[in-house]
C-alpha cells in the first residue's frame, strides 16, 4: 500500500511546440526575414516536443560505441550508436536542418535555418554535431567546384543514411572535420599530418594523408574536411571514409573520446595511413578554405548556446510555475521572480543576437558591409553567448532545488553540455583575439560594427555611454590582447543592448541595459534592481502547455 499521496510536483513538460511557445523566437524569425517559413517551424517544433524529447534522453544514456574489429578480426573502424541517435538524426535531416540555405536561395534561409538549430538544441545537442558540419562544409567545398558538384547534392538530401558504403552508391553523405593535432590544437599551423601528391598534385588532385587527428568529430560520418602539410604548406582535403571499390579509407579510429557532455555524439582521435584524400583550394591555402566551414560552426555555436539557455530557462519556469513552498508559488515569490526575470531578460539578449548572425549570414554574399559585421560579430557573439550559457543553465538548475541535480530532471545533462560551445571552433581567447585580428587586418569590420550598433543612437544613455567605453577601449592600443576579453565582452554586450532596444518589449531591453550596460546589478543572476516587471519578463519566455 502506498504511505503518501504524490502532490506539489510539476507535470512533465512535454507535448508542447518548442517553435510557437518561445515567442522572442517566432519575432525574431519574422522580423529578420523568414517568415516565410513559420509552417515549416511549427511543424518541427510540434514533432520535437513530443517523442524526441525521450530520445535525448536514450541517446545520452547509451552513448556510442566504437567497434574497431569485427568478430573475425577485419578491422572495421565503426561506430555503434542507440536507435535513438538515428531517430534524432532522421528528424533533423529530414526537417532540412543540415541544409536548408543551400536548397533554399532565397532570403531569410540562414534566419530559418537558425530557428530550426534553436529548437533542435532544446531537445538534445550532440546530434547537432554532425548537421553543424555538414551545413558548414558546403561554402568550404564550393573553392572546389568539381568536387561541390560531386558531394554538395549528397550534403543537401533530406534522407538519412547513416550505412557506411561508397558514396557513390547512396543518396545522401553527412560530413565531419578534423583539424586539430596533440602538440598544437588550436595552432593548426603546427600540424604534422602530411600530404603526398599521387598524380602530380594541386586543387582538386589526389594525395595520401599519414599522420594523426587529436579530435576528429562525428567520425561515422562519410567524408570529412581535413587540414594537413603539402609541400606548399597547410592545406585543405575532402577525405572520404569508403572508397569507391567499396572498401575503408586507411581512417583508423583509435579510441573516442570520454567527454564532460556531448556524450550522445562520437568524438573520436584518428590515424591516417596513406588516407586517400583530394585537395580543396589552393595548395598551402587550408586555413583559408577550411575557415568558411569555421565562420559556419561559429555561428551553430552561438545557436547551440542559445537553444540550452533556452531549454534551461523552459523548465525553470515552468517548475516554478507549479511548485510551492512557504504558502506559495515559487513563480509568485519576489526573489524567485527576479532571478527567473533575470535569467529570461539573458536569454532573450542571446536570442536577439543569435538571430541578427544568421540574418549576416543571409545579407554576407551580396553586401559588403553585411560581410564585414558578420566577420567581426560572429567572434564576438560566440566568445559572449557561449560563455554566457553556463551561468544560466547552472542558475536555471538551482530553480529546482536538490530535484534539479537528479539526472531524471534533465537539467545535469544541460550543465554538462554548457561549456561545450565555447571550447569548439576556438576557446574564448581564440575568439577574443580573433576579433582583434580581424581589426587589425580591416579597419572597416569595426565601422560596420558600430554602425549596427548606433541604429539605436539616442534611445537608452546607459547604452550610449558603454558604446563611447568600447570606442575608447579600441582608441587605446596599450596592452590590447591583455585586455581582448573585456573589449569583446564589452562590445557583445552593447550589440545586445543595441538589439534589444530596437526589438524587444521595454521592460526587457530598459531592465538589460539598466544592469548589464549601467551597472545596476550584483555579480550573480536575481540581483535586478527594483521597478522592474518581472512576472511579464517571465511570462512572455515560460511555455504553455496545452490544455
Amino acid at each position: 500500500m502506498p504511505t503518501h499521496e504524490v502532490t506539489n510536483q510539476p507535470p512533465p513538460l512535454e507535448d508542447y511546440n518548442l517553435f510557437e511557445e518561445n515567442r522572442p523566437l517566432v519575432e525574431a524569425v519574422r522580423r529578420e526575414g523568414a517568415a516565410w517559413a513559420e509552417s515549416h517551424l511549427s511543424g518541427l517544433g510540434k514533432i520535437a516536443g513530443g517523442e524526441p524529447l525521450r530520445w535525448g534522453v536514450l541517446a545520452n544514456d547509451n552513448p556510442p560505441i566504437l567497434r574497431t574489429h569485427d568478430r573475425f578480426g577485419n578491422r572495421i573502424d565503426e561506430v555503434e550508436f542507440h536507435p535513438a541517435w538515428h531517430q534524432l538524426m532522421t528528424m533533423a535531416v529530414e526537417a532540412g536542418v543540415h541544409a536548408l540555405p543551400w536548397r533554399e536561395q532565397r532570403a531569410g534561409a540562414h534566419v530559418a535555418r537558425a530557428a530550426m538549430m534553436i529548437v533542435g538544441g532544446e531537445v538534445e545537442s550532440g546530434h547537432g554535431c554532425p548537421i553543424s558540419m555538414t551545413y558548414a562544409a558546403v561554402p568550404a567545398l564550393r573553392a572546389q567546384p568539381e568536387l561541390a558538384e560531386e558531394w554538395e547534392p549528397r550534403f543537401t538530401s533530406l534522407h538519412y543514411d547513416p550505412r557506411l558504403i561508397p558514396a557513390d552508391q547512396k543518396s545522401s553523405a553527412l560530413c565531419g572535420m578534423a583539424m586539430t593535432e596533440k602538440q598544437g590544437g588550436s595552432d593548426v599551423r603546427a600540424n604534422t599530418t602530411t600530404a603526398r601528391a599521387l598524380n602530380g598534385g594541386g586543387p582538386g588532385a589526389e594525395y595520401a594523408l599519414t599522420g594523426h587527428k587529436w579530435f576528429c568529430s562525428a567520425p561515422m560520418c562519410d567524408a570529412f574536411l581535413v587540414l594537413a602539410q603539402a609541400p606548399g604548406g597547410l592545406s585543405c582535403f575532402l577525405l572520404p571514409r569508403v572508397l569507391a571499390d567499396g572498401s575503408r579509407n586507411r581512417f583508423y579510429i583509435q579510441r573516442l573520446k570520454d567527454k564532460l557532455g556531448n556524450r550522445s555524439n562520437a568524438s573520436s582521435e584518428v590515424e591516417f595511413d596513406d588516407a586517400w584524400a583530394r585537395m580543396v583550394g589552393e595548395e598551402g591555402r587550408g586555413v583559408h578554405t577550411i575557415i568558411e566551414m569555421v565562420n559556419y560552426t561559429r555561428l551553430d555555436c552561438i545557436l547551440g548556446s542559445t537553444g540550452l539557455m533556452r531549454a534551461a530557462i523552459a523548465q525553470a519556469t515552468h517548475h516554478c510555475s507549479y511548485r510551492s513552498a512557504f504558502g506559495n508559488k515559487l513563480i509568485d515569490q519576489p526573489l524567485m521572480q527576479n532571478v527567473l526575470a533575470d535569467l529570461c531578460i539573458e536569454t532573450e539578449a542571446a536570442l536577439v543576437t543569435a538571430m541578427r548572425m544568421a540574418r549576416a549570414c543571409d545579407e554576407a554574399s551580396n553586401d559588403e558591409d553585411a560581410a564585414l559585421f558578420k566577420r567581426i560579430g560572429m567572434a564576438v557573439c560566440k566568445y559572449w553567448v557561449s560563455k554566457s550559457a553556463v551561468g544560466v543553465v547552472a542558475e536555471a538548475l538551482e530553480c529546482f532545488g536538490g530535484n534539479g541535480f537528479v539526472e531524471e530532471s534533465m537539467m545535469p545533462r544541460l550543465y554538462r553540455e554548457s561549456p561545450l560551445n565555447s571550447i569548439w571552433e576556438g576557446s574564448g581567447n581564440v575568439n577574443a583575439l580573433d576579433v582583434l585580428r580581424a581589426v587589425v587586418k580591416n579597419p572597416r569590420t569595426l565601422e560596420a560594427f558600430f554602425a549596427e550598433v548606433e541604429e539605436a543612437t539616442g534611445s537608452e544613455p546607459a547604452l550610449d555611454a558603454a558604446v563611447g567605453r568600447v570606442k575608447d577601449a579600441f582608441a587605446d592600443t596599450t596592452d590590447v590582447e591583455v585586455r581582448a576579453r573585456r573589449i569583446v565582452e564589452d562590445m557583445a554586450k552593447v550589440l545586445q543592448g543595441s538589439l534589444l532596444v530596437r526589438h524587444a518589449p521595454d521592460e526587457i531591453a530598459g531592465a538589460f541595459c539598466r544592469t548589464r550596460l549601467g551597472g545596476d546589478a550584483g555579480r550573480a543572476y536575481g540581483t535586478l534592481p527594483t521597478g522592474i516587471d518581472y512576472a511579464a519578463i517571465i511570462e512572455r519566455h515560460r511555455p504553455r502547455l496545452a490544455s
